[in-house]
């Protein structure tokens, strides 16, 4: 058991739309990504997903919705919503996510990941 320094995980890493695992608990990951750019339309059929903002401008937009994220906020998309986050400048986040969740949860695409690496 060793305390997790966030900062120094994020500088670990710089590639885009990758998330690294840095815990687990309770059958869920905890999860670093850097994002910059749009992403895919994709859902979850059977799990949330929590997204945290520790650093830069998040929009995660759904076909009824659009939230915009700050530092400091999050946002759970619930199971079954199709979503995309966009990220004009680089942001940071935590994503809180089942273990065994899909990166682009029911569609297959270029930047599909098909497992995470624990840094």
């Amino acid at each position: 058991m060793e305390k997790i320094n966030i900062a120094q995980k994020f500088g670990l890493f710089d590639e885009q739309w990758t998330p690294k695992i840095i815990a687990s608990l309770n059958g869920q990951d905890v999860k670093l990504a850097r994002l910059e750019g749009e992403f895919v339309w994709h859902s979850h059929d059977l799990e949330d997903e929590l997204f945290y903002v520790v650093k830069g401008e998040l929009i995660l937009e759904m076909h009824d919705n659009t939230v915009i994220l700050k530092a400091g906020e999050m946002f759970v998309v619930p199971r079954g919503v199709e979503h995309k986050p966009i990220a004009e400048k680089e942001v940071l986040v935590m994503l809180f996510e089942p273990s065994d969740i899909k990166h682009t949860g029911n569609v297959q695409h270029e930047l599909t990941k098909e497992k995470s690496e624990r840094i």
